[in-house]
């Protein structure tokens, strides 16, 4: 299926909280965009929801399954992960890095079959890097590698991608062409993001954690707000329709002096 829910979700650092009670979930192919500050808590919301940490608090399901009840070996045959900086041996190449998106699915010592080959060759076309697979790791450019490890994460073929701010490092054709691709994967994604814009014409639903909670949730249209925006991020914003293509855009006018405290009358489309 491939749908992932975050119920009353914490987590705490030597007693001091940097998750409080999210709520969230992702359903069956929709792509939710985690939007935020610097430091408001998407990275480590990504994580827990990878498993890599584990919460205070709370309760995190793939389909009816709690995480907990899935097994490290399951989980990687359905769900991919692409982190900011991941970093490599100098000495593998590209195709090998991609290579490893099929490990789930063999035995330690088990070769590559043809099947593997030809997934390995589909994940490094859809991500524009079959001219460079066989360049070294160290080679890449920061979006050359940002798409390289897109391709290691479709090699394994997931029902859901968790990813953290992929469209760093990449310029604006490989920004629209890696969104693009994840819209016409039909697979469930999380996605960390920074531009609103982005977010607006790409995600079905958002979710914009501040202060390490949820202050609004829902489709674009209905919460990113110039009031929205204003309480969360300190800015003065015009939101209104693109002309040509009629997509929703957001316009930055100014910086405010202060920005609302979280927790505050913000919250939108919460349960």
């Amino acid at each position: 299926m491939g749908r992932i829910t975050a119920t009353r979700l914490s987590w705490s650092v030597k007693g001091h909280r940097l998750l409080d009670n999210i709520e969230m979930a992702a359903h069956e192919g929709k792509i939710v965009g985690l939007l935020g500050p610097n430091g408001s808590g998407k990275s480590t919301l990504l994580r827990l929801l990878a498993g890599l940490r584990r919460p205070d608090t709370g309760t995190i399901r793939y389909d009816d399954t709690s995480l907990d009840d899935l097994s490290r070996r399951v989980l990687a045959r359905r769900l991919a992960v692409v982190e900011q900086d991941v970093a490599a041996h100098h000495h593998v190449t590209v195709r090998q890095v991609v290579e490893l998106g099929r490990t789930p699915f063999r035995g330690r010592f088990d070769a590559l079959t043809e099947h593997d080959r030809r997934i390995v060759d589909a994940a490094l076309e859809r991500t524009d890097i079959t001219d460079e697979q066989h360049r070294s790791w160290h080679t890449l450019s920061g979006g050359e590698k940002q798409r390289a490890q897109l391709a290691r994460a479709l090699a394994q073929e997931p029902q859901e991608i968790l990813l953290d701010e992929p469209t760093n490092h990449l310029d604006i054709r490989h920004q629209l062409e890696l969104l693009d691709l994840l819209v016409s994967l039909d697979v469930t994604c999380v996605i960390a993001l920074h531009d609103l814009n982005l977010a607006a014409r790409y995600c079905h639903h958002v979710v914009i954690v501040d202060r390490g909670q949820v202050a609004a949730a829902g489709v674009p249209e209905d919460v990113l707000t110039p009031e929205v925006i204003k309480s969360v991020y300190g800015i003065d914003a015009l939101v209104d329709r693109e002309p040509t293509t009629g997509m929703l855009r957001i316009t930055y006018l100014a910086a405010t002096a202060t920005r609302s405290t979280a927790g505050g009358a913000m919250r939108l489309g919460l349960p």
